[in-house]
């Protein structure tokens, strides 16, 4: 079950055999059930976690409307951490859930840097899996603000046709920011175009 993640790493850093099987020794597999949470709102993320398969979702609760408003979605060869909760072991302020049954690869904060510190090249892997994570979410940010809601929608399902054909689609109304009836009303006009 680690062979996807040493798959992953490879693209970016040259590992020995020696290290690729020093890698293996500190990530643990996890499965996690439809519907069972990875990490609560309130609670610190003690692990980063690598999906194998399956289909999570991050979101939290907005205090006005009481409604999930999704973060992120993540789904095989993704991570899927409270990045700042991780590094700082510190609470939360989201929720992690599964969508799907999804098995994980699972790595502790202390194993983590323990692993760093023993190879240390894979400082770069994390950095460069680090750049993507936030050219994708600076991104993000920018269409929000300057694209329609079918324009948003068009790129979502341009850009991430795996997630599109997984998760429901009111969960990708939320993620786009606006109504499951306005998504269908958009997916409508789409066909009829």
């Amino acid at each position: 079950m680690k062979e996807p993640l040493i798959k992953l790493i490879s693209k970016y850093v040259k590992l020995t055999s020696k290290e690729e099987d020093l890698v293996k020794t500190f990530w643990n597999e996890k499965v996690l059930e439809k519907g069972d949470y990875l990490l609560r709102n309130g609670e610190t993320c003690k692990t980063d976690n690598f999906i194998i398969s399956g289909t999570l979702k991050a979101f939290y609760i907005n205090a006005k409307t009481g409604k999930e408003e999704i973060l992120f979605f993540a789904i095989e060869n993704w991570w899927a951490t409270d990045i700042e909760s991780f590094q700082k072991q510190e609470p939360s302020i989201y929720n992690i859930q599964a969508i799907h049954k999804t098995e994980l690869l699972q790595i502790g904060y202390d194993s983590f840097k323990e692993m760093l510190r023993e190879i240390p090249k894979l400082e770069r892997f994390f950095r460069i899996i680090l750049e993507n994570y936030l050219g994708s979410v600076q991104k993000r940010i920018i269409l929000n603000n300057v694209l329609d809601a079918q324009k948003r929608y068009l790129d979502f399902i341009e850009n991430y046709p795996k997630i599109a054909a997984k998760v429901p689609n009111y969960l990708i109304a939320s993620y786009l920011g606006i109504t499951p009836e306005f998504l269908s009303r958009i997916r409508k006009k789409l066909e009829l175009s």
